[in-house]
């Protein structure tokens, strides 16, 4: 088996922008040239009461990518129902989350040592814990590279700038970036992502087309794998 651990952090410029299946497609990419996978998303909201407990489609997703003996709370710690900001979700709950546990239960899934593993945020990159705290945190106390996701819509070129301007002053590295056509119509794509490329100082790693038309999860992460580019990842330096 070989011997690289790669290790990201998967962020979006806004919630929706397709961070779970442009991570589950990397993941599938990682298995199938036989690396061993692991994933964490370790805040979600937005789940189903089941009887085995909270279940949240974008966690599971990550779980059926991962060849590493995970149990689905290793993979989603934090759970509420509400299909909310976490905080607020917390809040009504009477629940309070923080960044230094969530570095804990993020870091157990580190420490499984699979080659390659991502850790899913939640939303965008200031997406508060608590009444202090950011999702960002976590990536710092993490002090792994970033990979953003970018939802190609009108707006996306200001939300990715200020996006990629925030995680360098949190004294993160871009590793890459994916442009995620979430608008089938978004008027002047090509201009759009010209703009972005000259602008971002990191490389692109896929131009992914609007998936929405797929039957289901499991076919949009299958089609996508055909969009991203693992090995810029790979074989990039740490």
């Amino acid at each position: 088996m070989k011997s690289i651990k790669k290790r990201y952090f998967i962020a979006g410029t806004d919630t929706d922008v397709g961070k779970t299946m442009i991570a589950c497609a990397l993941l599938a990419k990682a298995r199938s040239q036989g690396l061993t996978t692991a994933a964490v998303k370790p805040v979600a909201a937005g789940c189903i009461d089941t009887k085995d407990g909270l279940r949240n489609d974008d966690a599971e997703q990550l779980l059926a990518q991962c060849t590493m003996p995970l149990y689905y709370e290793q993979v989603n710690p934090i759970a509420f129902i509400d299909p909310i900001a976490p905080h607020i979700a917390a809040q009504k709950e009477g629940r309070r989350m923080q960044v230094d546990r969530l570095i804990g239960y993020t870091s157990g899934v580190l420490m499984q040592g699979a080659n390659f593993t991502l850790v899913e945020g939640a939303g965008g990159w200031r997406v508060p814990v608590n009444e202090r705290e950011t999702l960002a945190d976590l990536a710092i106390g993490l002090s792994i590279p970033v990979v953003l996701v970018v939802g190609m819509r009108l707006g996306c070129i200001n939300h990715a700038l200020l996006t990629i301007d925030a995680i360098a002053r949190d004294g993160l590295k871009l590793a890459g970036w994916v442009a995620n056509c979430v608008d089938p119509k978004m008027a002047e794509l090509d201009a759009n992502i010209t703009t972005l490329k000259n602008r971002i100082n990191a490389p692109m790693l896929g131009l992914v087309p609007n998936l929405a038309t797929e039957e289901s999860s499991l076919s949009r992460v299958v089609a996508c794998q055909a969009y991203v580019n693992l090995d810029l990842l790979l074989n990039e330096s740490s």
